[in-house]
């Protein structure tokens, strides 16, 4: 009887029932487009931040003797360490190794060239790496300084004696791709060796990046630094710093066995850092706070935005079936008032109401989450150039917010329900 009276009420009530999904199935496709691509907008927008540069620099580890002297603390220079090259791989090995997206060593020399002094540096252009694994990963400068514009070409990392020249310096000297330079290489203490460069290309930086860039492995033979590197920059994909990140960051001794499981298994951009020190002995791996903390906010203020509009169309969505409803009562008082004088309690004619409010949560929500995912996915490939991909647990989050949405909706009409008195519905009062 219960499920003849439902498909009843469907079958007579289609229009109004047709709007209600139509007002269930607006806030759920917000909030489908919303779950799919904040589920997925993490790893895009850290993506988008990575072209911004580096969130970790690994530094060798200096051991100093602090010097006392009243009203002041001086720590004196330690003796040059270096990071050994050959240790660099082991960076793809750590327990976040598919976060690291790129890493990149340095070595500088001093040089001087017509008289002047300039900075010689030595990195990584486009390196393919053997990690222990057996796979081989590309990375370098090309990558992982995606801004700096080059005109003319990238030297390659197995050619020898191929330079990129600072812009400033080339539009000073008037240096030229394909030009030629004869720089006297400082290859340790006053010991100076002349080596001639050829100029593959012209490189705005944006920055101060050296005078010249050239090969590390080129550079490592002339300058009698085999296997040594002095630093390396690592881009990362991290996850947002919350309490128990800021609590590991001030110390890290204070966390419990479990907090520090916790903390070791995400992403944060410390823990990747914590990793990378003990793959590497005798380094120091800091977070670049400019980059790192640029891109907690930027997730973090997304995320509340999304959040925010999901709220105001799901509160939408409430009000529009809480006026629906509404109508539908008025428009059913005397099926409502016959149902009561036949004995049905008002609880047994509000289970109508609700077991339709499912129904309808259930069908909009289907429909939301369709048109939502295709929103999501316009969202994707205009904002990030990239689909955004399915995600099983929002299916159930929409169905669940749908259905929530039918039920608040018929709930704040259940008292115009309990209040119809049967005779004076019946009698047309």
């Amino acid at each position: 009887m219960f499920l003849r009276m439902l498909k009843r009420s469907f079958l007579k009530s289609g229009r109004t029932k047709l709007l209600a999904i139509l007002t269930i199935a607006l806030g759920a496709s917000l909030a489908s487009a919303v779950l799919s691509t904040s589920l997925d907008i993490g790893d895009k927008v850290n993506k988008e931040l990575k072209g911004y540069g580096a969130n970790l620099m690994v530094l060798p580890q200096v051991d100093t003797l602090p010097v006392q002297i009243p009203g002041m603390a001086l720590d004196p220079p330690a003796e040059q360490r270096y990071i050994p090259e050959d240790q660099l791989s082991q960076i793809k090995m750590i327990f976040w190794r598919n976060n690291i997206l790129d890493f990149v060593p340095y070595l500088s020399a001093g040089a001087a060239w017509q008289g002047q002094d300039i900075e010689v540096i030595g990195t990584w252009f486009n390196k393919d790496l053997v990690i222990p694994t057996g796979e081989t990963v590309t990375t370098g400068v090309e990558n992982l300084k995606s801004w700096w514009e080059v005109t003319g070409d990238w030297p390659a990392d197995e050619q020898k004696g191929e330079t990129l020249v600072a812009e400033p310096l080339a539009v000073k000297a008037g240096i030229k791709p394909g030009d030629t330079m004869k720089v006297q290489l400082n290859y340790g203490g006053e010991e100076f060796r002349t080596v001639v460069l050829k100029v593959s290309g012209i490189v705005d930086t944006g920055g101060e990046e050296g005078d010249l860039i050239l090969s590390l492995d080129w550079l490592q033979t002339q300058v009698s630094r085999e296997n040594q590197v002095e630093k390396v920059e690592i881009s990362a994909l991290t996850t947002p710093e919350n309490e128990l990140a800021r609590k590991a960051e001030r110390d890290l001794e204070s966390l419990s066995g479990e907090e520090f499981e916790r903390w070791y298994c995400t992403a944060y951009v410390e823990s990747i850092a914590y990793q990378v020190e003990e793959a590497i002995p005798g380094v120091s791996a800091k977070q670049i706070r400019q980059v790192a903390q640029s891109e907690g906010k930027v997730l973090g203020k997304i995320q509340i935005l999304m959040a925010l509009l999901t709220v105001v169309a799901l509160v939408s969505s409430v009000l529009g079936i809480s006026n629906l409803m509404s109508a539908s009562v008025l428009e059913r008082s005397k099926e409502i008032g016959l149902m009561k004088a036949l004995g049905a309690s008002g609880l047994q004619v509000a289970l109508i109401f609700l077991a339709e409010a499912v129904l309808l949560g259930l069908i909009g929500g289907t429909v939301g989450y369709v048109v939502g995912f295709g929103f999501a996915q316009i969202i994707g490939q205009t904002v990030f150039s990239a689909a955004v991909t399915f995600k099983l647990l929002v299916v159930p989050l929409v169905l669940l917010l749908s259905v929530g949405v039918g039920i608040l909706g018929t709930v704040l009409t259940m008292g115009n329900v309990l209040k119809l008195q049967p005779a004076e519905v019946l009698h047309g009062r």
